[in-house]
């Protein structure tokens, strides 16, 4: 939609280092990583930075009636547009990354089956990018996915020690086109390869 992609500049102009694009990510990343994360039978999926929705849209298509999607989204003027998506399972939160387990917490839901990231780990600090890792870490449920989809390998560089290394795939169709890292917790304790 031609409003979310002005919406979407504006706010990579005014905040660079938050929103990762000057636009939304394409139909076809939108897909790749719906896939990725196997939220179909997912039970508690969470996306870090959901922006004008595209994905959000994406992942209610794809989850089940009885599924929540939990959006925690930091800047401020996606929070409204988020909201007007207007579906029961969705529950938007305006905080950081790395309030992912004490929203699930708050909520009673135990773990999350899909986390999926389009924050920029490329762009905020290192200590903040390590602790949004272990956080989700902590969030997911043995077998869950962590998705992460980016223009740089920042994120495996945060996780691998956390997670082991992922499963990696190009999505050319997307500008700039990029990359999709998919970890898969394991039942085994953290610092050994769960991916």
């Amino acid at each position: 939609m031609p409003n979310d992609n002005w919406m979407f500049f504006q706010a990579f102009l005014r905040s660079p280092q938050v929103v990762a694009s000057m636009i939304p990510s394409s139909s076809f990343v939108e897909r790749r990583v719906v896939r990725a994360a196997a939220v179909e039978t997912a039970s508690v999926v969470v996306e870090l930075g959901g922006g004008t929705g595209g994905i959000t849209r994406s992942l209610l298509k794809a989850t089940g009636s009885h599924s929540r999607l939990l959006v925690i989204e930091r800047t401020a003027g996606f929070i409204e547009h988020l909201r007007s998506i207007g579906d029961s399972r969705l529950e938007i939160v305006h905080g950081c990354a790395s309030s992912i387990g004490a929203e699930l917490q708050h909520r009673g839901y135990p773990a999350a089956d899909s986390v999926i990231s389009g924050i920029p780990f490329s762009t905020m600090p290192k200590s903040l990018g390590k602790e949004i890792i272990a956080a989700v870490y902590d969030a997911l449920a043995p077998g869950g996915r962590f998705v992460a989809y980016q223009f740089t390998d920042r994120v495996a560089e945060y996780a691998r020690p956390v997670m082991g290394a992922p499963v990696i795939e190009y999505e050319l169709c997307n500008v700039p086109p990029l990359r999709l890292f998919t970890w898969r917790k394991g039942r085994a304790a953290r610092g050994t390869n769960g991916a």
